[in-house]
């Protein structure tokens, strides 16, 4: 079982920055993903960023270049720069047991979210 808490989110200005932090409790078999989504209103919780096992990274395109997401230990960060409007959401953190892919029906363990707002 294990257990994710995110902590970080809160109101910035556009343009700003804000870096999401997720402890992940419990054990991680050697082939995991942990990444970000946030709960969209049109489909359902939209896959922000992720980190395999083997390192590999994804980033959804309205994104890219602008988030970055890391893992130190057993700590999931996403540091978000250049922020706009339409990144106010929850951000949820999620990781797999024993896989490595990094779909969303993939993540079997969830975070309760932490609220982004981003002011225009």
């Amino acid at each position: 079982q294990l257990q994710l808490v995110e902590s970080g989110g809160g109101p910035v200005q556009a343009g700003g920055s804000l870096s999401l932090s997720c402890v992940v409790s419990g054990y991680l078999y050697s082939r995991y993903c942990v990444g970000w989504f946030r709960r969209s209103t049109v489909t359902g919780r939209e896959a922000v960023a992720a980190i395999n096992s083997n390192c590999d990274t994804t980033y959804a395109e309205s994104v890219k270049g602008r988030f970055t997401i890391y893992k130190v230990s057993n700590t999931l960060s996403l540091q978000m720069d250049s922020l706009k409007a339409e990144d106010s959401d929850i951000y949820l953190c999620a990781a797999t047991r024993m896989t490595s892919g990094c779909s969303r029906s993939a993540m079997g363990y969830w975070g309760q979210g932490t609220q982004v707002t981003v002011s225009s």
